[in-house]
């Protein structure tokens, strides 16, 4: 065919190649910077997941231990009302009140553990909680500081596409924040 005997080349590829000759050391050193904030980022984001998982895993704690202090509130007040019912018998049948006076010692002693232990569900719970909070503190320190990296590599593109080495500045300032802010969520 008559067209594959002529190559046809366009200013495109010309300039295409002669850059690929004459590499850009400022070209090579952004992708270098880049591909440290990439990994920097993904770092970042993977620290970032995990105190939202461990937030997860207390809050879950904490559902859980409420919803056990809850049964045992809920079991307290049955010994309790029990316990009442069994004075009461006591108070108006004298002749059952021995076994009406011992029923609601039995009572009162079953509703005193469940008090104690629904108070202890209770406490495991709050401080459950407390540890969730704890855990998702340095969560917004670190989205801050995704999202500060990621600036620094859209400047350090940009300034691959346009030439403009100021722009690298932003894109170093912007890393340099992102990094201080990541190490500022854990301290």
């Amino acid at each position: 065919m008559p067209e594959d005997d002529y190559d046809i080349r366009g200013a495109h590829d010309a300039a295409i190649e002669d850059h690929a000759r004459d590499p850009d050391p400022l070209s090579q050193r952004i992708a270098l910077f880049s591909a440290v904030l990439a990994t920097l980022g993904a770092i970042v984001s993977f620290l970032g997941g995990h105190t939202q998982n461990d937030a997860l895993y207390y809050k879950n704690e904490a559902v859980l231990m409420k919803a056990r202090a809850s049964d045992s509130w809920a079991y307290y007040q049955a010994e309790d009302i029990k316990h009442h019912l069994a004075e009461t018998v006591a108070t108006l049948a004298p002749a059952s009140a021995n076994a009406a006076a011992a029923d609601a010692k039995k009572y009162a002693e079953r509703a005193r553990q469940l008090r104690a232990k629904a108070e202890t569900y209770d406490r495991k719970s709050e401080d459950a909680d407390a540890e969730s909070r704890r855990a998702l503190s340095p969560h917004t320190k670190l989205a801050i500081a995704m999202t500060f990296i990621q600036v620094a590599i859209a400047l350090a593109s940009i300034t691959v596409l346009t030439k403009r080495r100021w722009l690298l500045w932003g894109a170093g300032g912007s890393a340099a924040v992102g990094v201080l802010l990541s190490i500022v969520a854990w301290v």
